[in-house]
C-alpha cells in the first residue's frame, strides 16, 4: 500500500510505501480491544478509600443497654446504620493495571493503524518544521491540509511545534516511539511527518 506524501500546503509530493504488512479481515480485533481496555484500567488512580467499621473514629462503649428501653438492640457506635459509622463493602486503596504481553501490544497497533489507513484518515507530511511559536502557523498548516476535528500529530518534537500547537483544542502530540493503540484510534485524523511515519513502521516490523 502506498500513502500519499504532502507539503506544508497541502500539495502532493509524491508517496510512501507503508513498509509493514496490513491487517486484513478480523485478525486482531480482539487484541486492539484487549489493550485499549489495559490502557484505560491503567490511567485510573485507584485511590477512593473509605473506612471500615474497624477503622471509624468511636468507643467500644455499647450505645445503650441490651435490654428495656423498647429501641432496637445497638452494639457499636461504628455500625454502619449510623451516621458516622463505617462503610461496608466500599472501595480502598487498588491497583487497576492489566498485564498485556508485548506480541499483544504489537498486533494491535498493528491493526488499529491498519485500520486506518484503509479509512483514509492518515495524512502525512514531508516535514512539520515551524518557523516560529505562533499558534497562527501551525493553524494554518492544519487548514491548508484540511485536518478538521481532533488530530494526533506524530513527529519528532520541537519547541516551535510544542508551543505553536499546545493551545489549539482537539491536537495532541505523540512521537514515534510513544504512539499506542489507544492513540491511534482516538482522533478523527492523524497526522505523520515522513521521519516519524518510517520509524512507526520499522518499529511494527522489528516487534
Amino acid at each position: 500500500m502506498k500513502i500519499a506524501i504532502k507539503n506544508l500546503e497541502g500539495q502532493d509530493q509524491g508517496e510512501l510505501e507503508v513498509k509493514f504488512p496490513l491487517i486484513e479481515g478480523g485478525k486482531g480485533t480482539q487484541a486492539v480491544h484487549d489493550v485499549v481496555v489495559a490502557y484505560r484500567a491503567a490511567q485510573r488512580s485507584g485511590t477512593a478509600s473509605t473506612k471500615t467499621m474497624g477503622e471509624v473514629a468511636g468507643t467500644g462503649k455499647k450505645p445503650w443497654r441490651q435490654k428495656g428501653t423498647g429501641r432496637a438492640r445497638a452494639g457499636s457506635f461504628q455500625s454502619p446504620l449510623w451516621v458516622g459509622g463505617g462503610v461496608v463493602f466500599g472501595p480502598k486503596p487498588r491497583d487497576f493495571q492489566k498485564r498485556v504481553s508485548k506480541k499483544t501490544r504489537h498486533l494491535a497497533l498493528r491493526k488499529a493503524l491498519s485500520e486506518r489507513l484503509k479509512a483514509g484518515d492518515v495524512v502525512v507530511v514531508d516535514d512539520l518544521k515551524l518557523t516560529s511559536p505562533k499558534t497562527r502557523e501551525f493553524v494554518g498548516v492544519m487548514s491548508k491540509l484540511d485536518l478538521k476535528g481532533s488530530t494526533l500529530v506524530v513527529a519528532q518534537a520541537d519547541k516551535n511545534l510544542a508551543l505553536a500547537s499546545r493551545n489549539v483544542p482537539n491536537v495532541a502530540l505523540a512521537s514515534s516511539e510513544s504512539l499506542n493503540t489507544y492513540d491511534v484510534l482516538r482522533p478523527n485524523k492523524l497526522l505523520f511527518t515522513k521521519d516519524a511515519f518510517e520509524k512507526v513502521g520499522q518499529r511494527l516490523n522489528k516487534e
